[in-house]
């Protein structure tokens, strides 16, 4: 197998070599990790007129799942809002609800959107199909007090970064096999699909740092599946494993041609084609692991975000 790897983007190479990478993760280093708490979501919302609320929601063995609902602060709104239910980013294992919290709260300034997250549980405390479970029931309260929220139930889109766009798909999967809510659209940001860990691009970032390689991607799944053997994986924990990807909502997936969910990203696109869906993917070349939330700055990063801003301006004026 070569080790041959698609060339970084100029501009985010140069921002790459100030920060640290990693090769590999352990749970002394995940305990670590986990001390370095998100970005201050204070400092997100000081410039924007938006009404936040914290409630939590039941989860199937009645643990409590915090949300986070941010609605834009206009008094005088008469109509439903469309919503976004965002999940996290962070392997599955770190991560909290303001993780990449500045990608949805931007299409709360573009179009009005209620903006709620969810916190589930992280693994390895959390295994199975716990984390997908608790987004689940997230979505569900959301549906349930969609009137409450002032957000139309016609509208409501899952959305998601790297592990959290795996549980996008994954939530997308049990509504649509359970019935109930409805989803407009899905929008899976380099999404972590595929537990097999053997794709291509995931041999590609084998063996050297970087932002999420092969070896930190075997860790969170590990840790995820804990006791599961790969017979007994459900594909709403890992989304690839899906037989069937007919009758699911509208997709945008986007991923970079440098990272390692590049071509489990890009089959769960065609497969989507081949079942009869709507799909727009973006590889963005050059693009590593997270790039546009790493670095929004770069004009690369600036792009993806506006490109996938753009699309989401299409559905909702198209509904």
């Amino acid at each position: 197998m070569t080790t041959a790897r698609p060339a970084l983007d100029p501009e985010l190479r140069v921002l790459l070599s100030d920060m640290p990478l990693m090769s590999e993760l352990d749970p002394e280093l995940l305990a670590q990790l986990r001390q370095y708490p998100s970005t201050p979501v204070e400092s997100l919302l000081a410039d924007r007129r938006v009404d936040r609320r914290e409630v939590t929601v039941p989860a199937k063995d009645g643990t409590a799942i915090p949300l986070s609902v941010f609605t834009p602060g206009s008094a005088d709104r008469t109509t439903a809002a469309p919503c976004v239910y965002w999940i996290h980013g962070g392997g599955m294992v770190m991560g909290d609800r303001f993780s990449q919290i500045d990608i949805p709260l931007e299409w709360l300034d573009e179009f009005g959107a209620v903006v709620v997250s969810v916190d589930y549980r992280l693994a390895p405390e959390a295994t199975g199909t716990v984390p997908v479970d608790d987004c689940y029931q997230g979505l569900l309260w959301v549906a349930e007090h969609a009137e409450e929220l002032g957000v139309d139930p016609a509208r409501i889109i899952v959305a998601g970064a790297s592990a959290g766009g795996g549980l996008a798909a994954g939530v997308t999967l049990l509504a649509r096999d359970l019935g109930t809510p409805a989803i407009a659209a899905q929008i899976l940001n380099c999404p972590m699909l595929d537990h097999r860990n053997t794709s291509t691009s995931s041999l590609q970032y084998s063996g050297g740092p970087g932002v999420w390689t092969r070896e930190m991607n075997d860790f969170g799944w590990r840790c995820v599946l804990g006791d599961l053997t790969d017979d007994d994986v459900p594909a709403y924990v890992s989304p690839s494993l899906a037989d069937d990807l007919s009758n699911l909502p509208t997709t945008y997936i986007d991923t970079g041609s440098a990272e390692v969910f590049r071509d489990e990203d890009t089959d769960y696109a065609t497969r989507i084609w081949a079942a009869g869906g709507q799909a727009e993917l973006h590889v963005w070349a050059g693009g590593f692991h997270g790039f546009d939330a790493l670095y929004p700055q770069a004009h690369i990063s600036a792009t993806a975000r506006r490109t996938r801003t753009d699309w989401l301006a299409r559905l909702l004026h198209a509904a």
